[in-house]
């Protein structure tokens, strides 16, 4: 990735340049990557440690 693509958070579908996605949460589901923003991370950490995949949240 370069620095100017933007990343979309898999959950609440918010915006924002790689460079700031650093704090993101990533995970792989189903053989697909995903990424969460900060937001969403904090509000479904337990679900995320509990291994359920975001559908479930």
């Amino acid at each position: 990735m370069s620095e100017d693509e933007t990343v979309t958070c898999s959950y609440c579908g918010a915006q924002a340049p790689v460079v700031e996605t650093l704090s993101w949460t990533t995970a792989v589901e189903r053989g697909r990557q995903q990424r969460f923003c900060v937001g969403c991370s904090r509000d479904n950490l337990r679900a995320m440690e509990g291994k359920l995949d975001s559908e479930w949240w």
